[in-house]
């Protein structure tokens, strides 16, 4: 059974809010902490989380520093991070498919 489609589905990326956030980040250069927190409707800390999950394995790049004299954090997508959503948009195709759509 190992060619079912949910076996492509990645725990890391496959989770809601990570999905998200790496779909955002795709979407741009470089994303800001409060966007992704109003556009995922995410509490600060819930956010921080899911990001660090995504920094550990190597799927986003983060970077603070400053807008004026506000602290800021942009996140951004890596080669990696940008695979592993590939593989999970495939194995959801893959899926829909299998199901007859």
């Amino acid at each position: 059974m190992s060619d079912h489609p949910t076996n492509g589905l990645n725990d890391v990326v496959h989770q809601k809010h990570r999905l998200g956030i790496l779909t955002i980040a795709s979407e741009s250069k470089r994303v800001e902490f409060g966007y992704l927190k109003d556009t995922l409707q995410l509490t600060g800390g819930n956010l921080s989380r899911h990001l660090t999950v995504l920094v550990d394995a190597g799927l986003l790049d983060m970077e603070k520093g400053y807008d004026g004299r506000r602290p800021k954090t942009w996140v951004s997508i890596t080669r990696a991070g940008r695979q592993a959503l590939a593989d999970e948009v495939a194995a959801l195709r893959a899926l829909v498919t299998r199901l007859g759509e």
